[in-house]
Parts: C-alpha cells; structure tokens; sequence
C-alpha cells in the first residue's frame, strides 16, 4: 500500500510538470489558425472542445477545419461522432482526459481549441456525476422539444429546477434538455447534483481568449456565412433533412434552413438569419467568457 501511494505521488509529480493551452474565443475570431501556429510551435496536437465539430454528418455549417489545417496539425475530437450516437458532455470529459493521459506519456504540452465554453469546463473544472438517462426518457424528452415551443419548454423548466434557470444558457434546448431528463429520471432537480467545487487537475491548464472589435468579427462571420454557402451549405443541409428531429441538427446554419425547404421563406431570408444568429451565438459566447474566464490570457486582435 505504502509503495503503491509512492507511485501515485510520482506520477503526480511527473504530471505536473505537463501543460495544456486552451484557445478560446467567440465563432469566427481566428482560433483554428492560432492554434495551428501554438500546436506547431510545441510540436503537438490539437484537441477541439467544439460540441458540434465532433460530428462526422456535420461540416460545412460548424466551420470544421480545412483538410490543408488538419493535414497541417493533428486534430482529435473532429468529425469521430455520429450525429445518431449519444454523446454527453460527461461522456466528452471521460474521453478527453483518457486521451490527455496518454498523450502526456510522450508530449510535455497539449492544444485544446474550440468555443464551447462548457466542454472547456468539463477539462478544466470537471463535471458532477449525472444519474444515467434511459433511453425512453431521452426519447420522451426528445419529443416534448420537438413538439412544443422553446419558450414552453423554458417555462417548464424555470418551474422544475429555478436556479439552474437562472444560471444557464435559456436558448440552449440541450441545456433546457437535461434539467427534465434528469427531473423524469429520479424526481430530483439537476442543481440538486450539482457541487460547485472545481476538480483538481494533474496537469498546468492555460486558457488564452481571443476577441476581436464587434465590428469587425461581425464582418469576419458575415463573410464566412457567404463562403459557406459558396461551399453548398444548402445542399449540406438537404442530405440531412431525415434528422432534423436530432438535437445535433438545432444549431446555427442548419435549423434556419427548415422553414426553407418548407417553402416559407426564401434563400436570401435564410442567409439572413443564419447571420444574425451567427452573431447573437458569438454576442453570447464573448458575455460567457468574460463571465468566467477573467483571470485568463486575453489577446484582442
């Protein structure tokens, strides 16, 4: 016993002496390019904490790196999910840090790069252990979202779990998803699981948030909107039209498009609103990260 608390204590001290470097930072500010540059610098890879990158059924509209930024740096965490698969962000924080641990045995540094500021917790802070979610009360959940409004669904869960409300992300389905999973589940509510204590890392984490000025990161998701419609968003969106009932699908560049093929609305209103969201998703991303990232590295462009 005392020998086995000698090599914990070593493997504590070697990992310490390893470094991950986040890269944070609003939709569209620059990220992948500057982790690039940091991943090559420290002859390492990349780990991608974007919670809608992971999906192989998903490209053009979640901006996934290039095959040119991937060939250049090795990425993990892109394009390795199915949109049909259950992933959690619990399942996320499991993976990630198996994945770190095992990269640590050869590198000394490790890139995370993404905008998903809640996967960037999970590494940094760590998750409370969740209650396991059936599948039928995931597909019950499933279909009152679908069915009902958004703003329904927030009344509902205001009612069930009142100061998670007033802490999360109201726009977010997923967020508004798990408070009734977990309530259908056991009866409880989801702050009830919830610790408020950070888990302690046995590594160095480095968080650097890029910002560029409002005006211009708005042309910088402006003009990407565009290229991504000249890429063939729209015939993007069409091939997975069977699987819009998905939660994967309720995400800026593809749930504006329903209406469209529809026949409610034109391409030009689509492209529209693709942009205004794309810029009310940054708005919301820059307020989280000044919220909870205030002590980190800062770099505006």
């Amino acid at each position: 016993m005392k020998l086995l608390k000698i090599l914990d204590f070593q493997l504590l001290q070697y990992l310490m002496n390893k470094k991950i470097i986040c890269v944070s930072g609003p939709t569209a500010v620059g990220k992948t390019a500057f982790a690039i540059e940091l991943a090559q610098k420290h002859h390492t890879d990349i780990i991608s904490f974007d919670s809608r990158q992971i999906y192989k059924e998903l490209n053009i509209g979640v901006a996934r790196p290039s095959k040119e930024e991937l060939q250049a740096v090795t990425h993990h965490f892109i394009a390795n999910k199915s949109i049909q698969e259950s992933f959690t962000v619990n399942d996320y924080e499991k993976e990630v840090l198996a994945l770190i641990q095992k990269f640590f045995e050869e590198k000394d540094t490790l890139v995370l790069c993404g905008g998903s500021g809640l996967y960037l917790n999970a590494i940094r802070f760590g998750l409370d252990e969740m209650p396991e979610i059936s599948n039928e009360i995931r597909a019950k959940v499933d279909a009152e979202i679908a069915s009902q409004s958004i703003k329904t669904i927030q009344e509902k869960v205001k009612k069930i779990d009142p100061e998670s409300y007033e802490s999360m992300d109201v726009l977010n389905t997923r967020r508004l998803q798990r408070v009734l999973e977990i309530y259908y589940a056991t009866g409880k509510k989801w702050s009830d699981y919830k610790s408020f204590e950070p888990k302690k890392r046995p590594f160095e984490i480095e968080n650097i948030v890029l910002n560029r000025k409002r005006k211009e990161l708005y042309s910088r998701i402006d003009h990407r909107v565009d290229q991504m419609i000249e890429m063939g968003l729209e015939q993007e969106v069409e091939c997975l039209l069977p699987y819009f009932h998905l939660n994967a699908l309720n995400t800026v560049g593809y749930k504006e498009w329903l209406p469209f093929f529809e026949n409610e609305v034109s391409n030009q209103e689509v492209i529209d609103k693709i942009k205004q969201h794309s810029r009310n998703y940054a708005k919301r991303q820059i307020t989280w990260f000044k919220k909870f990232c205030t002590n980190d590295t800062w770099i505006e462009f």
